[in-house]
């Protein structure tokens, strides 16, 4: 296939007045589309269900954004079962027929790129820029596997002995259970499916219920492109009525799962063991989070220091798995690098995504404004609150305001349990030493950073911190598909890698031929 070579999805200029009329048109259109009905979708047939999930704008709780179908394990069997039967035809399909599908339907994502922000506005409660970013990581996603999947097609080249002929090469694997989070309901939605798919796999996907309705206009997307029906079945539910049920069932060949370290160390238990008829040990393919620290040591740039921090800190309103949670400052720069940490944060400007000018939106839901709220109470017990108030009442939205507390015990509950908000543990240690220590002292080893000009510094936190991916003077959010594959190691998950060389072949089957002549 004669392709452009890949390259990343350019974000808007939102100094350009065109793009700030399409948008606030974009919000108008989808503003008067709010509160329809959005049903499973099943071998390409509309199901409609018993119950319905109710999805609002966590601006506005009381608006309600759309009505999904809330399946059960009987849609759930159904929708297991419409994959294996469809996996016959679709595993034979070309490679480059199914590349195809995905590079249309990032076309058509592009196509639609406003009406998707607008969607991620509302459903996500995402800033304008923050919406932008994600789409374009899904955009990213699509066209990446479909390049991906033309390099693998043929498999990998491996030696041969005289007279035979050696071949190692990849085949689909069957039916995955694709369980993706809220917090880019579009981007991660997006890429997973899309992985799945052009490898040659059929899927049940199931959205966050918190993002139901962007789920259903990722799962239009594919309908769009033109993949036949019954590869990829739309399956909006509840993760405690029907995820256990698609994790377990025998006819699950993997769970591809982004989302808590709870929910992914259940998945993983349960796809473990082995139930009656299966007839393969299950995949789960996992990113489960992190507790994500800045290192800044005595000869960092203070300023951009301070600069990405905040930047890191409070994007998506602290709710990204790479998010820096905890800045962990050398004794002598403490204080200064504090003060700037405190001026940047204090000038974000928190409100309803509705413009340009709002750069930290809601929290998803109530139970998460009640647990963010939660960890605040406890941080005030564990070190000294610098910025920030109180949560108000959530009916009049999920808002937390930026927080910074600062001298906090690395051991703290605040340094060490993933809080997916906006709030920031700053700690002091001694030397660079110690403050690698502190940095590798959790469970988690998703994201990382130092800001140093030290040569030595450098190169040991490249041998030594403890993360899947690990940034020098920069921040830590935003990873590039393509540039920057991301995935954690410890309990952040399996390290998978998305948007890297090594995912693809997580949802395939290596095979190797060989034939004497």
């Amino acid at each position: 296939m004669g392709l452009m070579p890949y390259e990343n999805e350019p974000y808007l200029d939102w100094s350009d007045g065109t793009n700030v009329e399409k948008m606030r048109a974009a919000l108008a259109e989808v503003g008067a589309a709010l509160g329809r009905s959005y049903p499973a979708i099943i071998g390409g047939e509309r199901v409609e269900t018993d119950g319905e999930i109710v999805s609002v704008n966590p601006s506005d709780p009381s608006r309600v954004v759309g009505r999904t179908a809330r399946a059960t394990e009987r849609e759930a069997d159904a929708a297991l079962e419409t994959a294996t039967r469809a996996f016959e035809s679709w595993s034979r399909a070309a490679p480059e027929a199914r590349a195809r599908i995905l590079l249309r339907a990032a076309a058509i994502m592009r196509r639609r790129k406003f009406e998707f922000l607008a969607w991620e506005v509302y459903e996500g409660g995402k800033p304008w820029a923050e919406a932008d970013a994600q789409v374009a990581e899904g955009i990213d996603f699509l066209e990446y596997y479909a390049r991906e999947m033309l390099r693998l097609k043929d498999g990998v080249e491996i030696y041969a002995v005289p007279g035979e002929e050696s071949r190692y090469f990849y085949q689909p694997m069957g039916v995955g259970v694709v369980i993706a989070p809220w917090n880019f309901p579009t981007a991660i939605l997006a890429g997973m499916s899309s992985a799945a798919i052009v490898a040659g796999n059929t899927i049940v996907m199931k959205p966050s219920e918190f993002t139901s309705v962007i789920g259903a206009k990722v799962a239009e997307v594919f309908e769009e492109a033109g993949l036949p029906e019954g590869v990829l079945n739309f399956l909006p539910g509840y993760g405690s009525e029907v995820g256990d049920y698609l994790v377990s069932d025998p006819r699950t060949r993997f769970v591809s799962f982004t989302g808590s370290m709870k929910t992914g160390l259940r998945i993983n238990e349960l796809a473990a063991r082995r139930t009656e008829d299966q007839r393969w040990i299950k995949r789960v393919i996992a990113e489960m989070g992190g507790k994500d620290a800045m290192v800044i040591d005595d000869s960092a740039d203070l300023e951009s220091a301070a600069a990405d921090i905040v930047k890191s800190a409070y994007g998506n309103a602290g709710q990204k798995c790479s998010a820096a949670s905890r800045a962990i400052l050398h004794a002598d720069v403490y204080d200064e690098v504090l003060a700037k940490v405190l001026e940047g944060a204090q000038a974000l400007k928190l409100g309803v995504p509705d413009d340009p000018g709002v750069s930290v939106g809601p929290v998803i839901s109530d139970a998460q404004f009640e647990k963010v709220s939660g960890y605040i109470e406890t941080g005030k017990g564990e070190g000294e609150r610098l910025l920030g108030e109180d949560p108000g009442d959530p009916k009049a939205g999920y808002f937390v305001t930026p927080t910074v507390f600062g001298e906090v015990d690395p051991r703290a509950r605040i340094a060490q349990e993933e809080i997916f908000g906006p709030v920031l543990s700053v700690i002091k240690a001694r030397d660079f030493e110690d403050a690698l220590r502190i940095a590798n002292d959790t469970p988690y080893g998703l994201t990382g950073g130092v800001y140093s000009k030290n040569r030595d510094h450098l190169e040991r936190a490249r041998r030594e911190f403890r993360a899947g991916n690990v940034y020098f003077n920069r921040g830590i959010t935003g990873a590039l598909v393509g540039v920057q594959p991301f995935g954690g190691f410890g309990l952040s998950g399996t390290d998978s890698k998305a948007g890297g060389p090594d995912y693809l072949p997580q949802h395939m089957l290596a095979k190797t031929v060989v034939e004497r002549f």
